[in-house]
């Protein structure tokens, strides 16, 4: 699986972005996605993910009601639409798959990523 994210870029607060997350090289629906974060100088964390099975969605508590990840069936594309972003919500965003039945909130269970896209959130 090859995953190319984007879309990243500067807003400032209470702005909205929109990220992208291209997946190539397996079939759609046998795939979780998910997004992580990492901030400068902090650990990488979990964002949201939708996994293939079913239409469920999981958000970290921090991103929960500003955030939506979705994904367009006829693009092997995934979406993380984030509003009401914070001065917290800088980092650089990556999307992951995975292609097992393991846990979808466990970043070591994420064997694919993308190359990261940055979001600066800033007046």
């Amino acid at each position: 699986v090859q995953l190319q994210a984007s879309g990243g870029g500067h807003v400032q607060p209470g702005g909205s972005l929109r990220l992208s997350c291209d997946a190539s090289g397996r079939t759609f629906r046998s795939i979780d996605v998910a997004w992580f974060r990492q901030a400068p100088g902090s650990e990488r964390e979990f964002v949201a993910t939708m996994p293939w099975r079913g239409d469920r969605r999981y958000y970290a508590d921090s991103v929960r009601g500003r955030f939506i990840i979705s994904r367009d069936n006829a693009k092997d594309t995934w979406f993380l639409q984030m509003n009401r972003l914070k001065y917290e919500d800088t980092a650089v965003y990556y999307c992951a798959a995975k292609t097992d039945s393991s846990s979808v909130h466990e970043m070591s269970n994420y064997a694919y990523w993308g190359q990261g896209t940055l979001v600066t959130v800033s007046s």
